[in-house]
C-alpha cells in the first residue's frame, strides 16, 4: 500500500506579498546605488575639464535660455565644481553607494538590520523632502515624498509585524 505524499506547505499570500515588496524596495535601493556610482564617475571624469564651457555648450545644444530656472542652476553648480573638494565628494559618494548596496543586499535576503537601516535612513529624508515641497511645490517633489513615506511605512510595518512573531 502506498503512503500519501507529504503536502508542501506554502506561505500565506500576505507573507509572499511582503517578501515581494521588500525585494522591490531592495531593487530600488540598488538602483539608487548604481545611479550614485554613475554620477560619481561622471564627476570624476569632469575633474580636468572646463565644466562651465561644457554646460554652456549643453544649454546651447538644447536651445535653452541661460537665464531660465534649470539652466541657471546648472551654470551655478558648474561654477562651483572646480573649487569643490573632489576627494571629499568621492568619499561621501562611496559611503552612500556602499550604504545603498548593503541595504539592498539585506532587504533582498530578509535581514532585520536592513529593514532598520532603510526605515531610519529613509525617515531622515522625510523632513527635508517635506520642507522642499512646502517651499517649491511640484509634482516631482510630492511624488518623491510620497514614495519615501510609502517605503518607510512599509519597512516600519514589516518591523512591527516581526516584533509580534
Amino acid at each position: 500500500m502506498s503512503q500519501p505524499l507529504p503536502v508542501a506547505r506554502t506561505a500565506p499570500k500576505h507573507l509572499i506579498a511582503q517578501r515581494r515588496a521588500l525585494r522591490a524596495v531592495a531593487l530600488f535601493e540598488a538602483l539608487k546605488g548604481f545611479a550614485a556610482l554613475i554620477a560619481m564617475i561622471g564627476v570624476i571624469n569632469l575633474e580636468h575639464r572646463d565644466v562651465k564651457h561644457l554646460v554652456i555648450d549643453l544649454i546651447g545644444r538644447f536651445g535653452l535660455q541661460p537665464d531660465e530656472h534649470y539652466p541657471s542652476i546648472l551654470l551655478h553648480y558648474a561654477g562651483l565644481l572646480p573649487g569643490a573638494n573632489l576627494h571629499l565628494l568621492v568619499m561621501l559618494a562611496v559611503a552612500y553607494v556602499a550604504l545603498r548596496f548593503a541595504e539592498a543586499y539585506g532587504l533582498w535576503n530578509d535581514r532585520v538590520w536592513a529593514e532598520w537601516l532603510g526605515a531610519l535612513s529613509g525617515g531622515l529624508y522625510i523632513p527635508l523632502e517635506l520642507r522642499h515641497l512646502l517651499h517649491q511645490p511640484s509634482i516631482i517633489s510630492a511624488g518623491v515624498l510620497a514614495g519615501n513615506v510609502f517605503v518607510v511605512g512599509l519597512l516600519a510595518q514589516h518591523l512591527w509585524r516581526r516584533r509580534g512573531r
